[in-house]
């Protein structure tokens, strides 16, 4: 056995393996993308898609309409499962076990039924069972908000509970009322706490509005997925469905950037 027969291979440094794996990553996207790209039929999707003569018609409804409905619909339910979600997470952190008991059923219950069944019910079930009927703005705002407020009220428990309760037991110490401690000094902090998740289920409900179509709106009511499916019937094509995906995109993105920022400092702030 010769010399160079016994000398041991080098082995790659993790560091090199790692870069040479993402390296094969990017490889294989690439290859996706050229892939997807040579597969696809542009001119057909141009025409299905990117219509400039159809999409020059829908403007300016599509904002003065259904976008600005599309923003007052998810603030009303933002609104109100704000609230709700605020009653239900002190409820849930009551020492009173009937209150405990009744939050943790609303929560569990509008958290595991889809919006939709939610919008059908207050729709349908009420007028059905009890007579009662319901404005589309009413059932939208009640839809929304209790979907909406059952995954804050969970939100608002842990800000609370996050908050350390030395903040709490000093307010008493200084002579404040429980009720006082709590709106002065725990559930502000609590806020602050919470605000980027916050933001977060207001960019679900801006989304979940889109399930008002089936509540049978006038054109005065449209939000952005039933006046871009209307636009889409009457001229066969799916240039509106793009173009309120693009209305969608100007609400939801700027959120999305506000939440990175606010979760960056509070990073930084720990």
């Amino acid at each position: 056995m010769t010399d160079a027969a016994v000398v041991p291979k080098k082995r790659m440094s993790p560091r090199k393996r790692a870069a040479l794996v993402r390296y094969i990553q990017y490889a294989i996207l690439v290859l996706v993308v050229v892939v997807l790209a040579l597969v696809a039929d542009w001119g057909e999707i141009r025409r299905a898609f990117i219509d400039l003569d159809i999409a020059a018609q829908l403007f300016p409804d599509v904002i003065l309409i259904a976008l600005k409905n599309t923003i007052f619909y998810t603030a009303c339910g933002f609104a109100f499962g704000l609230a709700l979600g605020l009653v239900l997470a002190l409820m849930r952190l009551s020492s009173v076990g009937p209150y405990r008991w009744i939050s943790t059923g609303i929560i569990e219950l509008f958290r595991g039924l889809p919006a939709l069944v939610v919008f059908l019910v207050l729709n349908l079930g009420l007028s059905l069972a009890f007579g009662i009927h319901l404005s589309n703005l009413l059932t939208v705002t009640l839809a929304l908000g209790l979907v909406g407020g059952a995954y804050m009220a969970e939100t608002i428990r842990a800000g609370i509970q996050a908050v350390p309760k030395g903040q709490y037991e000093a307010a008493r110490t200084l002579g404040m009322t429980h009720t006082r401690a709590m709106v002065t000094i725990v559930i502000p902090q609590a806020f602050r706490i919470i605000l980027p998740p916050l933001t977060n289920e207001l960019i679900l409900l801006t989304k979940d509005s889109s399930l008002v179509y089936i509540l049978g709106l006038s054109l005065d009511e449209y939000e952005l997925t039933a006046f871009g499916r209307e636009a889409m019937n009457a001229n066969a094509n799916l240039t509106p469905m793009l173009t309120i995906a693009l209305c969608y995109l100007l609400i939801t993105v700027p959120l999305s950037i506000v939440v990175r920022r606010m979760e960056a400092k509070s990073g930084k702030a720990r």
